[in-house]
């Protein structure tokens, strides 16, 4: 088979590998989408395990499955997340399954960028789902990164006649915006500084959209009544939006830190403001079963749609320019690449 190494942004390595055989208990899954993430492009988190295929946001069709499989069959339109959780530790017992060992360890074999991928036991009973039959492929590639939203949001507590600001208006921030959207929150304003992905912003259901660059807090204030906002949703990993996110946010509100940046980044924060404001902050990564039933369930009712969102759909043969247009975060927003196509 086909597969993309990846060894770093600039250079993603078309290679042929071995097709995985699989054990008793595992699926084999023919890739037919799998989206670039913007994780796939940090370059800080990903060089480190360089080489290897990356690739996360799968839909495929189960071509093999082992003899013990009982639940799925060669056929199956499946989507299937790579991180998985035990769901019997301490953490997953609190609710924390994404805090959990072996959700950061479980992933599938070799990732998602090649023709086929092996899909472990626990994976597969705990991160394949069935799709649903209208369900197209690249649709479901946003299974997994709307989950993360779904999960994310909830963690914040986004509720009915919030006001939330979304601070960066990439792939994460407009389904931010759409997700908030879907709530009936009663304003909900983005940021970005450009200016292609600050009109996606107001095609997602922003109110308003506003240059990062300009003080936010005013135009906050300018469009709610002199209030700040009730939830802001940092999707950037630019220092500058962290501390914007601490001005932007009104008394008793939450700040959810949904992008991460780099180990060695360290963000002052105004802790007496924070502190007398009664300021929440909170953290959210990854999702797990629950999430991605939601965030099917929101595509496949068309709750929440994502069409407008795939810019580029490419071969596997033409990956690179993939992670060209997802590294420049300028001219697209979702880049689909689809493994069987030449």
């Amino acid at each position: 088979m086909k597969a993309a190494v990846y060894h770093s942004n600039a250079d993603i390595r078309i290679e042929d590998y071995p097709t995985p055989k699989i054990g008793p208990k595992e699926l084999l899954v023919k890739i037919l989408a799998s989206g670039i993430c913007g994780s796939d492009v940090m370059e800080w988190y990903r060089i480190k395990k360089a080489p290897r295929v990356l690739g996360h946001e799968i839909a495929g069709e189960i071509v093999e499955a082992g003899p013990k499989v009982d639940k799925f069959r060669p056929g199956d339109r499946v989507f299937v997340t790579h991180h998985v959780p035990c769901n019997q530790c301490r953490y997953c017992r609190m609710g924390l399954h994404t805090a959990c060992d072996t959700l950061h360890t479980t992933n599938f074999d070799p990732g998602g960028f090649a023709q086929y991928v092996r899909v472990p036991d626990i994976n597969v009973r705990f991160g394949t789902f069935e799709l649903p039959d209208d369900m197209p492929y690249d649709i479901a590639t946003f299974v997994e990164p709307l989950g993360c939203v779904v999960r994310g949001q909830r963690v914040a507590g986004v509720e009915p006649g919030h006001v939330v600001t979304v601070i960066g208006s990439g792939i994460s921030g407009l389904l931010n915006i759409k997700l908030a959207h879907t709530k009936s929150a009663a304003k909900i304003i983005a940021t970005d500084i450009n200016d292609y992905r600050l009109s996606a912003a107001l095609a997602a259901g922003a109110d308003l959209v506003v240059d990062a660059r300009d003080d936010v807090p005013a135009k906050i204030k300018a469009v709610n009544d002199g209030r700040l906002a009730d939830v802001v949703i940092v999707c950037t990993a630019a220092e500058a939006a962290f501390e914007q996110a601490f001005h932007s946010v009104d008394r008793g509100g939450t700040i959810l830190l949904f992008a991460p940046a780099a180990p060695d980044v360290r963000i002052p924060m105004p802790i007496f403001d924070l502190y007398f404001n009664l300021t929440k902050i909170v953290f959210s990564y990854a999702a797990v079963g629950e999430d991605v039933e939601k965030a099917m369930h929101l595509l496949q009712s068309n709750r929440l749609t994502v069409t407008d969102m795939i810019t580029h759909r490419l071969p596997l043969d033409e990956i690179q320019k993939g992670f060209d247009l997802v590294a420049a975060a300028d001219q697209s927003i979702k880049v689909i690449v689809q493994p069987w196509d030449d």
